[in-house]
């Protein structure tokens, strides 16, 4: 499946973690739902921040697409983030709806994931080894 050029150009921003290039795919005004129902970063600078966050505390990252469905202008993403720290992998399953405006910036994401298990995965990794 061929993702919407600005949805490719998001998801090649994450893994390269540049929460500036992340920002410049989303309108103006776009809007960044880190994991619903929590409130949205809105606008470029707020994403930017947003993604500085995600995206610098962690060694690597790489989103895995499972399955994507493209309608006009809405992109449905299974994914499995996947985050690493200290070089320990931290997955979480997720679920994206992307909006695309006419001119196919993205204006909202909307990621759907269950924190808790991703909290709990996170102090895992932390705990020392052995």
């Amino acid at each position: 499946m061929t993702l919407p050029i600005a949805v490719q150009d998001f998801l090649d921003a994450v893994h390269q973690r540049d929460a500036s290039a992340v920002a410049e795919c989303f309108t103006p005004d776009g809007e960044y739902h880190f994991a619903v129902p929590q409130e949205p970063a809105r606008g470029r600078a707020a994403i930017a921040r947003t993604f500085e966050k995600i995206l610098g505390a962690s060694d690597k990252v790489q989103w895995d697409i499972v399955t994507a469905a493209v309608d006009d202008r809405r992109v449905w993403l299974e994914r499995v983030d996947r985050f690493w720290f200290s070089g320990r992998e931290v997955p979480i399953e997720c679920v994206g709806v992307v909006e695309l405006d006419v001119e196919g910036s993205i204006s909202v994401v909307r990621d759907y994931c269950d924190m808790s298990v991703w909290r709990a995965r996170r102090e895992a990794a932390a705990e020392p080894v052995g």
